[in-house]
């Protein structure tokens, strides 16, 4: 009996050293699974972090007061903008404007310098030397002074080739010691104001 009872109890002993062995790896096993888990959770919290840290500016709601700043910034620049053109048209209407004038200003006093030549062109030899005619060729040079400071230029015509941009051809003559389409003679005197013709020279032209 004694015999029998010592091995009945060391086959017991066994049997419980191999169930707490058994215990002991399905607790390994469980804690490895757990930390596993773990690691797992902590890596997907720390991707999720990197992904905040990337996208996180923009997903953020802009503050009201940053939005209206911005906005105001924004017409306050349009409003330069628009004061600036507003200013480059104005200034290129009056630019024009004061063109306008001065041509016009040019136009009204051409037929006065035409007479002022037509009176010097018409004294006889005998008065050339008076006072009035003196008078006169000095009134002369001192208006046409005044109208070259001005940019008024008068267009040479004689002995120039006619050019419609220039010159008015009011009549042709046969003369064969001039090239054909060259001004013979100039009628009445033109003028440009600048750079813009303001009356065409009236001319006779040889064919």
């Amino acid at each position: 009996m004694t015999g029998v009872n010592s091995e009945e109890i060391k086959q017991d002993e066994m049997k419980e050293e191999t169930a707490a062995q058994d215990n002991l790896e399905e607790t390994a096993e469980a804690e490895n699974a757990q930390a596993d888990a773990e690691e797992t959770e902590r890596a997907a919290e720390a991707e999720e972090a990197v992904k905040k840290g990337f996208f996180g500016k923009k997903k953020e709601k802009k503050d009201p007061r940053d939005a209206q700043i911005e906005d105001l910034t924004d017409r306050v620049k349009r409003t330069m903008a628009e004061f600036d053109n507003f200013r480059k048209r104005t200034e290129k209407e009056k630019s024009a404007m004061y063109e306008i004038g001065a041509r016009d200003m040019v136009e009204r006093i051409l037929p006065v310098v035409d007479n002022f030549e037509r009176g010097l062109a018409s004294v006889p030899e005998a008065e050339k030397g008076g006072p009035v005619a003196e008078g006169m060729e000095k009134i002369y040079k001192q208006l046409m002074k005044a109208l070259d400071e001005a940019g008024v230029k008068p267009i040479e015509a004689v002995g120039q080739p006619f050019d419609p941009n220039f010159h008015n051809a009011v009549m042709h003559i046969e003369d064969e010691s001039l090239g054909e389409n060259v001004v013979a003679q100039e009628l009445q005197k033109g003028y440009m104001y600048r750079d813009t013709v303001v009356r065409h020279s009236m001319v006779q032209v040889a064919n």
